[in-house]
């Protein structure tokens, strides 16, 4: 028989085998895309117990008459009775503070960070590297830190300040439990993120523009004000917006500095209904709606303003931005760069480490702390030998490494089911990642309580909440981060291995991690770092074994040992200097790669 023959009698009998019913291919179809998308689902569950979940039972009690607990949950009781608390003076003195803070607070820091950004990168100012640092420096101290510090301060009673005005004679007093205090410390600690936008922003500008502007004719200051601010303006306003956002929802500054003169915003309100005997758990949800609800319509317009970036600094091309001569003014800039310093990292510092090192825990005269034996390091060396201590730090480490495998890990899975797959949810999956970022912590805290108590697993209580909290808080943060280096990496060096026989799990774990292993690094230790600062979502998960170390610092400046928790503060910055150091030696060895 020819060859011919045998084909064409193949052909005919595929052509007489019996088709498959039509409904027989529906399903094999579906089960293959549920079988594609499986992973996906799993991920996309993960994220649903983490961040859909404690947000849903925020609102259901947000609109019932009960909380939910395990055998008390329904739909019954819905009610809008817990929204009339929105109209209490109470509710709207903490709405229109919490406003006022925010804008009050974006404007300091928007004036802080733009100074910085335009000195380090488009000026001749000396020092530039260090006013590079001095932007950045305030991040690494908790805003938590900073508060007491800064209580430590301009206390009007004790704060050294004006124990140092009274010492010189004049008459005057610096109160910081006010609101202007509040917006004051919230400024000057939220400047970096103003800073690092718009320093993106001036670095990355079109120089050519700027050289047409002079060309024809036009002088310096009518460049900056028709070329150079126009171009910069969507990361001016994006910057504003982002810090608006972010001291709006900040809940520790708020409790430290407004609570002793009874200034509320809207978390440190949410806190004292929470705190409350018994606690007005429904009306606290009442409220996290609504501040939820306004940080996303900010956040919503920040990302909107931050997108339009990309369409008017970018270029195409090797750039270099021009510099801009300040002639006399080159080192009153620097000075000025360097007062920021002092006020918002160096001063803090001192008086915490003065406050945790003072014989006696009351000081009359700024003289006392000259005379012999008036400072030591006992009460830092009582401190680090102390059981609550040392109870904390291991605490904060565990929770903070947990947080940060759990994280990435997470994260990655996650990123690349949506980048490097073709799975139906991996969109779906990006937004419930990312929704963490328009709520605020103290809600998130709010809901992962009741979720934790609803579910039959039994982590309330332990540590391993705690390391929940700073997955779901933090989600955005890591999933941006391991996205970014995801997408940096050309996919075919993975399919190029499947090609030549290897599975795909073994081509992610030998192509795809070690190629990603040190932006997965970054990523892990910015993990890291934050779930270290974290409080907020933690004050209302912890218990007396369970306390972390922004934990302790809170209770003891809660309970009136300021010199205990300035004694903690320091070990703590102390610790988180040690991850910054480690962090940038990441980032320095990724650089280097690159």
């Amino acid at each position: 028989m020819s060859l011919k023959t045998t084909e064409a009698a193949t052909r005919a009998d595929a052509r007489l085998a019996p088709k498959p019913a039509p409904r027989d291919y529906r399903a094999a179809r579906t089960l293959s895309g549920l079988q594609k998308n499986t992973p996906g689902l799993i991920v996309l569950v993960i994220l649903g117990v983490l961040i859909v979940l404690p947000l849903a039972l925020v609102l259901l009690a947000a609109f019932s008459d009960s909380v939910p607990r395990p055998g008390s949950i329904s739909l019954g009781g819905l009610t809008l009775s817990n929204l009339a608390l929105l109209a209490t003076p109470e509710a709207l003195g903490a709405l229109v503070n919490s406003l006022m803070v925010g804008a009050g607070s974006a404007l300091i820091a928007l004036l802080i960070g733009a100074f910085l950004a335009f000195v380090c990168a488009r000026s001749d100012a000396p020092w530039r590297k260090f006013i590079f640092f001095i932007g950045m420096a305030p991040m690494f101290i908790p805003a938590l830190v900073g508060a007491l510090a800064w209580s430590l301060l301009c206390s009007p009673s004790a704060g050294y300040i004006n124990i140092f005005l009274r010492d010189l004679g004049i008459d005057a007093a610096i109160n910081i439990y006010s609101l202007p205090g509040l917006v004051f410390v919230l400024g000057i600690f939220y400047a970096p993120y103003a800073f690092l936008l718009l320093h993106s922003s001036l670095s990355m500008m079109n120089a050519d523009l700027e050289e047409a502007a002079t060309v024809h004719g036009a002088p310096l200051r009518t460049m900056l004000r028709t070329v150079t601010l126009p171009l910069a303006l969507p990361a001016i306003l994006g910057s504003a917006v982002l810090v608006f956002a972010l001291t709006m929802e900040n809940f520790p500054v708020a409790q430290v500095i407004g609570n002793p003169a009874g200034v509320d915003t809207l978390p440190t309100y949410i806190y004292r209904l929470m705190s409350a005997t018994p606690a007005k758990s429904n009306q606290a949800a009442s409220v996290a709606v609504i501040l939820t609800v306004a940080l996303m319509a900010v956040t919503l317009i920040q990302q909107r303003i931050i997108n339009k970036r990309k369409f008017t600094t970018m270029t195409g091309k090797g750039n270099r931005p021009r510099q801009v001569p300040l002639r006399k003014m080159r080192w009153p800039f620097t000075i000025l760069a360097l007062a920021y310093f002092a006020v918002s990292v160096v001063l803090p510092m001192l008086a915490l480490l003065a406050a945790s090192m003072q014989a006696t825990p009351f000081v009359s005269s700024m003289s006392q702390l000259l005379e012999a034996n008036s400072l030591s390091f006992a009460k830092l060396i009582e401190v680090l030998g102390s059981n609550d201590f040392q109870l904390a730090l291991k605490n904060s480490v565990l929770v903070a490494l947990i947080a940060a495998f759990a994280d990435t890990t997470l994260s990655f899975i996650a990123s690349y089911i949506r980048y490097r797959t073709k799975s139906k949810v991996g969109r779906l999956i990006e937004l419930v990642a990312m929704t963490p970022l328009a709520v605020p912590a103290i809600v998130m805290g709010i809901g992962l309580l009741w979720t934790w108590l609803l579910l039959p697993l039994p982590i309330y209580g332990t540590l391993a909440i705690l390391a929940v909290a700073c997955v779901a808080v933090f989600m955005p943060q890591g999933y941006r981060g391991v996205s970014a280096s995801m997408l940096q990496m050309d996919q075919d060096l993975e399919d190029s291995a499947v090609m030549l026989g290897a599975g795909r799990t073994r081509s992610v774990l030998d192509v795809t991690l070690p190629l990603m292993r040190v932006g997965i690094m970054s990523s892990f230790l910015l993990f890291l770092m934050l779930s270290m600062r974290e409080l907020s979502a933690s004050i209302f998960l912890f218990t007396s074994n369970t306390r972390i170390l922004s934990i302790l610092v809170f209770d003891n400046f809660d309970n009136g040992q300021s010199q205990a928790a300035a004694a903690v503060s320091v070990l703590y910055c102390l610790v988180i200097g040690i991850l910054a150091v480690i962090a940038q030696k990441v980032g320095g060895e990724r650089k280097t790669k690159n």
